[in-house]
């Protein structure tokens, strides 16, 4: 149990039955009537934020989250099989928790965050950049080559779909973003 007076930015609480991670707080003071906090709250499943205000002095439930590094093995019916880097304690991820999980190629290190009362897996982060090799492509159009702002889809090895600049061929390895699946750079080999 904590209060609103314990409340720091990244501490995770228990909020009408979900979980939630504070973004953002400020504890305000009016000239008249109680003081109150006004926070942003993070949903951690769904990653949608709200606004909240809570009066000053109300007790919330904290929750232990630990982030763990993981390596991603591979996919099967279960789901996604990952091995914690330095125990080799393998766990499955149902594919719901891994936003932009078809960036995840086998071998690449991971955040997984879990509820350390229950061990259960809430969400898992990629790295903010992965590089990715293309696998096809269309040709680019004469003249159409030297901007970046002229876009056109790819296959990356790992079967996911982005859109890239005309100039890029089948081949080159990409610096992909995973927040929105945005083409960042070719990476020379």
């Amino acid at each position: 149990m904590a209060t609103t007076a314990d409340f720091k930015n990244g501490l995770t609480i228990e909020y009408n039955g979900q979980l939630f991670t504070i973004i953002q707080f400020q504890h305000v003071k009016p000239g008249k009537g109680a003081a109150f906090v006004r926070t942003k709250l993070k949903n951690v499943k769904t990653g949608k934020v709200i606004e909240n205000t809570f009066n000053s002095g109300v007790k919330v439930n904290t929750v232990r989250v630990e982030r763990r590094p993981y390596q991603y093995l591979y996919k099967d019916d279960m789901g996604y099989n990952f091995m914690h880097t330095e125990t080799f304690e393998q766990v499955s991820i149902d594919p719901e928790l891994i936003e932009n999980a078809d960036l995840m190629k086998e071998g690449q290190i991971i955040e997984i965050n879990f509820q350390a009362e229950s061990e259960t897996a809430l969400t898992a982060e990629l790295p903010q950049y992965v590089e990715l090799e293309v696998t096809e492509t269309i040709a680019g159009e004469k003249g159409n080559t030297a901007s970046s702002t002229a876009l056109k889809p790819a296959t990356m090895e790992t079967g996911a779909e982005v859109m890239v600049p005309m100039f890029i061929n089948a081949g080159e390895v990409l610096k992909i973003d995973t927040r929105d699946r945005s083409y960042s750079e070719r990476v020379k080999r």
